[in-house]
C-alpha cells in the first residue's frame, strides 16, 4: 500500500514496553484511517465494565488518510477512548500537526494503554520510542509544556499535552496540540488518569503517495474550488463565528443564559463582524490548512491586555458569551484563555457556567456558596473567574468542574431540571426547539450532544444539502433517515482527515479520486458511506454494551417543555412525541431495536464482532 505506513505503534505505560503491528488492505478497506483506526482500537481493545479513568481504558490517537499529503483541510487527527462524562466510546478531533507527524514517524496509529508510576511523557522519533520523566512539567499549562519541550528536543517535534484540568481530572477536559484542542468528551482526563502529561513526535521518513503528480493536481484544483467559493472570504476574514448574526436573528436559534432564550440582543461586540477588525493581528490556520479560519486575537489595553489567544470560535462566543448573558468579547477572550491554559472544552465549560448562573438567578444557589457573584450583570467578570476555580478544582469550581450533569447532582435542590446535556455531554450552539432534526442528531451523536457526528445543523438552517432539497426545520417527520445517513458521512470525514469546512467542496463522491492519488486503492462512493456506517455501528455497540441505551439519549426538559420565547423561532419545541417520533424513525433506518441497540443482522452485515 502507498500512502500507509502499515503500522500502529502500542504502548504500555504500566510496563514501560511498546509494540508494534502491521496492518494490511483489509484493514484500511474496513476502517480507512483517522477515527476508524481509532474507533476500531478502542472497540476491540477496552474491557467491558472498565471504567473511563482505569489503566486498562484505551487511549488511541490515529491521523486521516490524507494527513501529510498537500491536501487542503486535511490534517484532522482523531482521538478516542472511553469517556469519563459520558461512559460511551467518544472520539474527538483536532486540527494540530501531530497526526501527520507520527505518520512521517512510521506509524498510522497509536494505542496507550496502562498508567505511568509518575508522572510521565513519551517520546517517539521514528523507531525510538520512550517513557520519560515529566515530574518538571505536571501542574504547568499547555503554553509552558510545549515550549519546554520544544525547547530541550528541538523546534520541530510536535507535542500534544493536558492542562492541570486534566492532571485533576476534570471530566471536561481536553487535549491540546498547535493551540488546537480536542476538547470534547473528557479526554483530558484520561491522559491525566495514565499520569501522561505529554506525547512528543518526530518523524523523519517519508510518506510515498501512489501518484505523486495526481495529488499535487487534485490539491491545486480543490483549492481553486475554496478560492472562487464565497464562503472562503467570508471564513477568512472572520473565522467559524462570520455566522452568528445569521443564526442568532435570521434563524433565532442561539442559545443564551442556559438556554432560557434563543436570541443574544446583546451580541454586537461578541459578533466578529465587530471585533474582527479591532483585535484580529493575522490569520491562523490548521496545519497545512488553506482555508484558514483561526485568527490571532490580542487584547491591547484594559483589564484583559495580554490576552492572546486562536479564536473566538463560534462556539465559544456561545458557550462563554450567549450562554453566560456575557457580551463583553474581551471577557470572551480572557475565558477562552483560560479554557486552552488549564486543558478543558470551552463548549463544556460555559454551558456549566450559564447553568450556574441561573441557578443562581433562581436563588438555587447563593455567593457564599459560589464565593463568586453568578448574576448576569456581573457576567463580564464571574464567567473568567469560574472558569480559573474550575480548572484549578477550587472552591465552587470543584463543584463544577465535571460538567453540568455531575454538577446538578452535587448541588441537589432541583437543579437538574435546568442541565442542559444528552448522556452527560454539554450541547453547541444550536436551539434545537428550532431545528427539530438537529435535536435528534444531539440525541443520537453517540458521544453526546454534539453538531459533528451528524453536521445536520446545515441542512436544516440552509434547507437543503446534498442529496436534499426542502428541508423544513421545524418539522420532525423524515428526519430519521437523514440523521443516520449524515452520521455514516461525517465518520467518513473524520476518516480520511477532511475538515467539515471542506464538506460542501468535496462530498463523498469526490472523495475516490483522492484517496486513489494518495493509496492507489480504488473506492465507490457506496464503499465508503458502508465504512462511515460500520464505524458507527461500532460505536454504538459499544455503548450499548456498557448499558447506554436509548434511556439516556433524551432531551433535558428545557427543550421539551418550554417553547423559544422570542424571535422568528418563537413558540417551537420539540414535544416528548416528536422527540420518540424521531427517535423509532432513526432506529428503523440504522436497523437497531427500538432501545438503540445494533441487531446481529447489522453487524453481521457490517462484518463486526
Amino acid at each position: 500500500m502507498k500512502g500507509y505506513t502499515g503500522r500502529i505503534l502500542k504502548i504500555d505505560l504500566t510496563s514501560g514496553k511498546s509494540f508494534t503491528r502491521t496492518f494490511d488492505e483489509s484493514y484500511v478497506r474496513k476502517y480507512l484511517g483517522g477515527q476508524g483506526f481509532a474507533v476500531e482500537l478502542v472497540y476491540h481493545g477496552v474491557p467491558k465494565g472498565t471504567d473511563a479513568l482505569d489503566p486498562k481504558n484505551v487511549l488511541a490517537m490515529s491521523g486521516g488518510a490524507f494527513n501529510g499529503f498537500p491536501i487542503g483541510t486535511a490534517s484532522k487527527v482523531a482521538w478516542a477512548s472511553k469517556s469519563p462524562a459520558t461512559g460511551t466510546l467518544a472520539e474527538s478531533i483536532m486540527g494540530g500537526s501531530i497526526g501527520p507527524e507520527l505518520k512521517h514517524a512510521g506509524y498510522d496509529a497509536l494505542e496507550i494503554v496502562g498508567k505511568a508510576s509518575a508522572p510521565s511523557y513519551i517520546y517517539i522519533e521514528d523507531d525510538t520510542v520512550d517513557i520519560r520523566d515529566a515530574g518538571d512539567l505536571w501542574g504547568k499549562d499547555t503554553r509552558v509544556v510545549p515550549e519546554t519541550l520544544k525547547m530541550r528536543h528541538g523546534w520541530d517535534v510536535k507535542v500534544a499535552c493536558i492542562g492541570v484540568a486534566g492532571e485533576k481530572l476534570s471530566k471536561i477536559a481536553g487535549i491540546d496540540c498547535d493551540d488546537r484542542q480536542a476538547g470534547r468528551a473528557g479526554l483530558g482526563a484520561v491522559m491525566g488518569s495514565k499520569n501522561l502529561k505529554a506525547i512528543v513526535v518526530r518523524g523523519t521518513k517519508d510518506l510515498v503517495p501512489h501518484d505523486p503528480k495526481a495529488v499535487l493536481r487534485l490539491a491545486y484544483q480543490y483549492q481553486r474550488i475554496y478560492q472562487a467559493a464565497g464562503s472562503w472570504v467570508e471564513d477568512t476574514k472572520y473565522g467559524t463565528g462570520e455566522f452568528l448574526g445569521w443564526v442568532n436573528k435570521e434563524r433565532g436559534v442561539f442559545p443564551t443564559r442556559n438556554w432560557q432564550e434563543s436570541v443574544f440582543n446583546e451580541r454586537e461586540k461578541i459578533d466578529p463582524y465587530y471585533w474582527a477588525t479591532r483585535y484580529v493581528t493575522k490569520n491562523k490556520a490548521c496545519f497545512s490548512c488553506t482555508k484558514p479560519c483561526g485568527k490571532l486575537f490580542e487584547v491591547k489595553d484594559g483589564k484583559f491586555k495580554g490576552v492572546a489567544i486562536d479564536g473566538i470560535e463560534y462556539e465559544t462566543l456561545y458557550s462563554l458569551g450567549a450562554a453566560c448573558g456575557n457580551a463583553d468579547v474581551e471577557s470572551v477572550a480572557r475565558a477562552n484563555e483560560l479554557c486552552d491554559l488549564l486543558g478543558i472544552d470551552t463548549i463544556s465549560a460555559g454551558v456549566t457556567v450559564g447553568f450556574a448562573m441561573e441557578l443562581f438567578q433562581r436563588g438555587i444557589i447563593t455567593e457564599k456558596e459560589t464565593g463568586v457573584n453568578l448574576a448576569w450583570s456581573n457576567a463580564s467578570d464571574a464567567v473568567p473567574q469560574m472558569i480559573e476555580l474550575m480548572g484549578n478544582r477550587k472552591g465552587f469550581g470543584d463543584v463544577l468542574a465535571d460538567g453540568v450533569k455531575v454538577a446538578a447532582k452535587r448541588i441537589g435542590k432541583g437543579s437538574e431540571r435546568y442541565a442542559i446535556h444528552t448522556k452527560g455531554l454539554e450541547p453547541p450552539a444550536y436551539d434545537v426547539r428550532g431545528m427539530k432534526g438537529h435535536g435528534l442528531a444531539y440525541m443520537t451523536s453517540t458521544r453526546g450532544a454534539c453538531h459533528l457526528r451528524a453536521g445536520f445543523y446545515a441542512p436544516e438552517l440552509v434547507g437543503k444539502f446534498w442529496k436534499w432539497e426542502g428541508i423544513d426545520r421545524f418539522s420532525a417527520v423524515g428526519k430519521g433517515p437523514m440523521v443516520a445517513t449524515m452520521e455514516n458521512f461525517m465518520c467518513v470525514y473524520d476518516s480520511v482527515g477532511l475538515c467539515k469546512f471542506s464538506r460542501g467542496f468535496y462530498l463523498i463522491a469526490k472523495l475516490p479520486e483522492v484517496l486513489e492519488a494518495i493509496t492507489g486503492l480504488k473506492f465507490t462512493e457506496d464503499e465508503l458511506l458502508k465504512i462511515g456506517e460500520r464505524i458507527h455501528n461500532m460505536k454504538g455497540n459499544f455503548n450499548a454494551r456498557e448499558g447506554v441505551t436509548r434511556k439516556d439519549w433524551l432531551l433535558p426538559p428545557r427543550i421539551l417543555e418550554d417553547p423559544i420565547p422570542e424571535g422568528v423561532s418563537k413558540g417551537h419545541k420539540i414535544s416528548v412525541e416528536e422527540m420518540n417520533l424521531m427517535l423509532d424513525d432513526y432506529m428503523k433506518a440504522r436497523n437497531w431495536t427500538s432501545d438503540g441497540v445494533p441487531t446481529p443482522e447489522k453487524l453481521k452485515d457490517l462484518g463486526i464482532d
